[in-house]
């Protein structure tokens, strides 16, 4: 006799929580674990497409357990958080700088309470019961002036809607091995599930899109997803009489911005005639190469490239955000300037998602990329995006524009008043502290361009903790690992790096430790070695020696060195003094000399 093994559907809220369903799966050779991921109604969705009697349990966390409830017969056991699930969040929160509080389901925040009376933290924690009450208390904790909650994957959904920061509270193992033996135990004690409905199983086979069943009279007698478009349902009953006793037929319909390709065929049952219709969404493109280095994206695209971004994830906006938004909500040029890696791209994307051109067409120019007859194009094409209307045109790299090229824009912006025809975007690599090109400040006074300075990461050293710890939160669900933070020399050493790159090499940084380590903290020796490597990949090469002056002493010579690696750093002594193999308070000795050395003791 062949042993059946027990069939259980797991769906993860979160990417890290299905690698940690993996590893549990290992120690359980009887049990068949499918794992999908998804939160809320994506979870919801995905058990709706599964064959009913495909599986005997279902195994998923919080809300989105809650809502699977609603929607399947199967039994459905949630993953429950422990302790020390919940102690790690809070213990990662620490780093964070302002006023933050917990907020979730009773699971979440008895635990919480524990843990506080415990460790003698003063936290806010707030319940709640229902799905509904989340956005209620996040914004009125939003209007106390909290900028960051620990939450379940409910409140972690909401509170980025919000704006607000988020620590998810992700599950560990031990959790799951205790679903697990829970779900067997229902599974076996249930036995196989009533008989499936042949007819239902058959019409959802089709897992790529929509299946409608409508009676001959344009009653809808079966729909998955639940939910039909009014557009989509008056589309199918207006072909209802069109559809073939036998055979079948297809037909186009477009809802919104996608579109279906629809098949129809007779299906009989019980004696009564149905029409079945799969609709399965088209395959094109999200954005096309018009020319070289230019590129259409939509809103969806945009919206997905923002939000998993580090600075949607990591709060990286921080204090520019009030005047971002307000700059977002106007239709005056924009000039974003930056150092290389400090987000420019995606502030032109925030800039876009919250404008009023936000459902028509992004297109991007980039300058490092354009040749010349890219350029020829965009000038002379009848289809060229300076030809749009209400359209976001971003010209990134700007400060690669070739000479010749740019009078040529200008003069194109000002004689169409493309300026009030499209949105205009554009972003300039600068190092702080260095002034633009002077071909650049005149474009940004002839075309009245409001500015926004983006800064760079070591301007704002004081943060990084709390950045560091918001990314490291995200990377937990991506990685399914448990990290509680950073050593503090750990921490330390981030602090005082100077990050040539910025947020794009601090995100990279921060994924290669939290990938490599074993441990709940990240060690203070990982962070010495990779910022090492990093800074002989990075190391700014002190001024040629024909620069100094070899007509005076020893000490002025090193003086007048020491001065130009603090040039080449911005002003920055610890920087300078790193790049020169020299303590602080060497460097500070010998620019604290007069010349000469007069007033030395």
């Amino acid at each position: 006799m062949v042993e059946t093994k027990t069939r259980i559907l797991g769906i993860a809220p979160y990417e890290g929580m299905q690698s940690v369903m993996e590893r549990a799966a290992q120690a359980y050779p009887d049990v068949q674990l499918d794992i999908y991921t998804g939160d809320l109604e994506d979870g919801v969705s995905i058990v709706k497409r599964m064959p009913l009697n495909s599986y005997d349990c279902i195994i998923s966390r919080g809300g989105t357990a809650t809502l699977i409830r609603q929607v399947t017969d199967l039994p459905v056991v949630e993953i429950r958080l422990s302790v020390y699930d919940v102690l790690s969040a809070m213990k990662l929160a620490e780093n964070y700088s302002d006023l933050y509080a917990i907020v979730g389901f009773p699971s979440i925040t008895e635990p919480a309470h524990t843990l506080c009376d415990l460790l003698g933290y003063d936290l806010d924690i707030l319940t709640v019961h229902s799905r509904e009450e989340v956005p209620m208390i996040l914004e009125k904790l939003k209007e106390e002036g909290y900028r960051m909650v620990v939450c379940d994957m409910v409140a972690h959904t909401v509170a980025r809607q919000l704006g607000l920061d988020a620590f998810l509270i992700t599950s560990g193992v031990e959790g799951l091995y205790m679903a697990i033996d829970q779900a067997v135990t229902i599974s076996t004690w249930l036995g196989r599930l009533r008989q499936e409905n042949t007819f239902l199983r058959s019409i959802t086979l089709d897992q790529n899109g929509r299946v409608v069943v409508l009676e001959m009279d344009g009653t809808i007698f079966y729909s998955s997803p639940t939910e039909l478009p009014p557009g989509m349902a008056k589309a199918l009953r207006g072909h209802l009489a069109e559809v073939p006793a036998s055979g079948s037929m297809k037909f186009y319909h477009t809802e919104r911005d996608q579109l279906y390709r629809i098949t129809g065929q007779t299906l009989h049952m019980n004696g009564k005639r149905y029409c079945l219709f799969y609709c399965v969404p088209s395959r094109i493109p999200l954005h096309s190469h018009w020319r070289k280095g230019v590129r259409s994206m939509n809103k969806g695209e945009c919206e997905y490239l923002f939000t998993n971004s580090f600075y949607s994830i990591s709060g990286a906006m921080g204090a520019l955000g009030n005047e971002i938004r307000t700059v977002a909500s106007v239709r005056q040029p924009v000039m974003i300037i930056g150092e290389t890696g400090t987000g420019k791209e995606q502030i032109a994307r925030y800039l876009y998602l919250q404008g009023p051109l936000v459902n028509n067409p992004f297109v991007l120019v980039n300058c490092e990329l354009m040749n010349d007859r890219s350029w020829e194009s965009l000038f002379n094409h009848d289809n060229s995006p300076l030809n749009a209307i209400d359209t976001t045109i971003y010209f990134q790299n700007f400060e690669l524009i070739p000479d010749g090229r740019l009078p040529e824009l200008l003069a194109a912006i000002q004689e169409t008043g493309l300026s009030r025809r499209v949105r205009l975007i554009f972003s300039c690599v600068c190092r702080e502290g260095d002034g633009l090109p002077e071909r650049i400040r005149r474009f940004i006074s002839r075309l009245g361009c409001l500015t926004l300075h983006l800064p760079s990461l070591r301007s704002r050293s004081d943060e990084i903790p709390s950045l560091a710890s918001l990314y490291l939160s995200s990377l937990k669900l991506e990685l399914g690992k448990q990290i509680s933070g950073f050593e503090p020399r750990a921490m330390e050493m981030l602090c005082q790096y100077d990050w040539p790159n910025n947020y794009t090499q601090f995100k990279h940084i921060l994924q290669t430790l939290a990938t490599m380590t074993d441990s709940t903290y990240i060690r203070s020796s990982a962070v010495a070695e990779l910022l090492t490597k990093e800074r002989s990949r990075h190391r700014r090469s002190v001024p040629a020696a024909a620069a100094v002056n070899t007509d005076c002493t020893l000490d002025e010579m090193i003086r007048e060195v020491i001065q130009q690696a603090v040039a080449s750093n911005n002003g920055n002594r610890a920087a300078a003094a790193r790049q020169l193999g020299i303590s602080r308070t060497t460097l500070w000795r010998y620019l604290s000399r007069k010349k000469g050395g007069e007033g030395e003791s």
